[in-house]
């Protein structure tokens, strides 16, 4: 399993997250060649070896009709002037790339086109794009993905997105940091801001392109690395300026880390039945697991601690349950990382026509499987059977159909 890890602790933009992608192609001299048969009007695209803290990292700079990018706009990439959506997309429907690459593009486009629209409360028709409807920001998006296209990783993960602080100055004038479209464009997304570096790190095009191409945000999954591309910035700061991605194999077995919040309250006045429908009610809020064990509390009465882990988004809800459906007066949060293995779900087809469900782990060096309890009690309930015998008959019948080829780790916890 093929795996890219992009590190945005210094934010994300396009002309970076290119240039370190450019750094893992297996011959660079080609994919630049590549880059520039993609047929950008007026565009051509260079990389030189440049140095961010003393880190060596490839820059790659586009020149638009011979100019380097930047030098008809501000510090911040002013487009000399405006393009609509429509005037974008004829753009990229006239490029020499393959349509995953233009159908990629044009995602992007018209993800930045509807965070525009709702930062500017304007209609998309409406919207013209300025910064990154310039035709170098045309290259990098063009550029991240026919890169993307050439390495085909079967997995990306992302650290959360560091935005800077303080403002930007923009066509509009200046802006917090991030930029309203930007942010728009972040919902959803880890991201942060701690005040250590003063100036814009993530742009809308790098927001974008992070959006497209992420398949989840979470720590350094445990991988065999095999390469590091390092794509630098345009602007020197105290630390370096420069967006990493590793490449490199899953290390003996296709697993994950994945972001959750644990929840930990203990109660001491509620019946059996009270605590059973109260953990009922907390699954159905969000969360993925309730677990109940018993405690000796102050006094030494005895308790139930309930210990409740959720998706960080599905907190808030789990902890109003536990508040409305238990006698507790506080709940404990802590955030914490779970190792996970790859998992999918077959149908095994039965000999009387019928199916049921069986889930298979990755482990390292053997898969695990075992049937779905309620499916094999269903069959036990319609045949009059036992649960063993039930269970014993689908292990028998041969028959069985992949239905999902995994879960999606981001969105499982």
């Amino acid at each position: 399993m093929n795996i890219l890890y992009a590190d945005f602790g210094m934010g994300v933009a396009g002309d970076m997250f290119a240039g370190a992608l450019l750094e893992l192609a297996p011959d660079r001299d080609a994919a630049l060649g590549r880059l520039n048969a993609l047929g950008v009007p007026g565009v051509e695209f260079s990389a030189e070896r440049v140095s961010r803290c003393g880190i060596a990292a490839t820059r790659l700079s586009v020149k638009v009709h011979g100019e380097e990018e930047g030098h008809c706009r501000g510090h911040h990439r002013h487009a000399c002037g405006a393009r609509s959506l429509e005037d974008v997309l004829a753009v990229v429907d006239g490029l020499s790339a393959d349509e995953c690459v233009k159908e990629s593009v044009e995602a992007v486009y018209r993800s930045i086109a509807a965070a525009e629209s709702r930062a500017h409360g304007k209609p998309v028709g409406e919207i013209h794009f300025h910064e990154v409807g310039a035709m170098d920001a045309i290259a990098d998006i063009a550029a991240v993905s026919e890169l993307m296209r050439l390495l085909r990783p079967d997995e990306v993960v992302a650290s959360p997105i560091h935005v800077g602080s303080g403002t930007v100055k923009c066509e509009h004038g200046e802006l917090p940091v991030p930029a309203p479209a930007t942010a728009f464009l972040l919902e959803g997304i880890p991201s942060y801001s701690d005040g250590t570096v003063r100036g814009e790190l993530c742009t809308p095009t790098g927001a974008a392109l992070a959006r497209r191409f992420v398949t989840r945000f979470a720590p350094q999954p445990v991988m065999r690395i095999s390469a590091v591309g390092h794509g630098a910035g345009s602007r020197d700061f105290p630390c370096a300026n420069i967006l990493r991605i590793f490449s490199g194999a899953a290390d003996g077995f296709s697993g994950a880390v994945a972001n959750i919040s644990k929840l930990e309250f203990e109660v001491d006045d509620m019946t059996g039945e009270e605590i059973a429908f109260a953990a009922e009610r907390i699954f159905a809020a969000g969360a993925k697991d309730v677990s109940l064990s018993p405690v000796f509390m102050k006094k030494g009465r005895p308790g139930t601690r309930f210990t409740v882990v959720c998706r960080p988004e599905d907190c808030g809800a789990a902890v109003r349950s536990a508040f409305a459906e238990t006698t507790t007066l506080g709940v404990r949060e802590c955030g914490c990382v779970r190792h996970e293995l790859a998992r999918r779900e077959e149908d095994v087809a039965l000999p009387d026509g019928g199916s049921v469900r069986r889930k298979v782990a990755s482990r390292p060096g053997r898969e695990d499987s075992k049937f779905e309890a309620d499916d094999i009690a269903a069959i036990a309930r319609r045949d009059g059977i036992s649960f063993f015998e039930a269970r014993r008959l689908a292990s028998v019948s041969k028959n069985s159909k992949r239905r999902r080829h995994g879960r999606k780790q981001h969105d499982e916890t």
